[in-house]
């Protein structure tokens, strides 16, 4: 018997005591809400993410200029898919300007010391933000190109 086998209890099923784990709680406990409770205060995040967006400079920007663009949608579009595609792009534009932040505020926890790493996130983030103004600026421009 090997000196590992001896220090071993007798009669002690020694791998059933080594998996058996206590169950673990969740880590956010929020996770525990359902139904209704759920959604309200999923509804409460989100709000408060909003107003965190406020205070990026590039998100009030296109908040302040989707309230223009988002009735626009509804006069220069036919039908209702031409107003879907319109209005989308510029909502389309606002949720990549969250994530962007979103990636920022990540890299930026991490610590304020520069990395490749943490560039190439920030870097990719913001030209995510360009494409998706490219897109927007090309459905604008194809909408009115076939108005007048």
């Amino acid at each position: 018997m090997g000196a590992a086998q001896a220090s071993r209890p007798i009669g002690h099923n020694w791998q059933l005591v080594q998996l058996q784990k206590p169950p673990l709680e969740p880590v956010n406990p929020q996770k525990n809400r359902t139904g209704l409770s759920r959604i309200f205060h999923a509804g409460g995040y989100s709000w408060q993410g909003l107003k965190a967006g406020w205070g990026e400079t590039a998100f009030r920007q296109e908040a302040k200029f989707s309230v223009f663009m988002l009735p626009a949608a509804f006069w220069l579009g036919s039908t209702w898919v031409e107003v879907a595609l319109l209005a989308g792009s510029v909502i389309f534009v606002m949720v990549v300007e969250l994530l962007n932040t979103c990636i920022e505020s990540a890299i930026d926890r991490v610590g304020p010391e520069w990395h490749a790493l943490s560039k190439r996130a920030k870097d990719m983030g913001s030209a995510a933000v360009f494409l998706s103004l490219l897109l927007c600026l090309g459905i604008w421009l194809a909408a009115l190109f076939s108005k007048f």
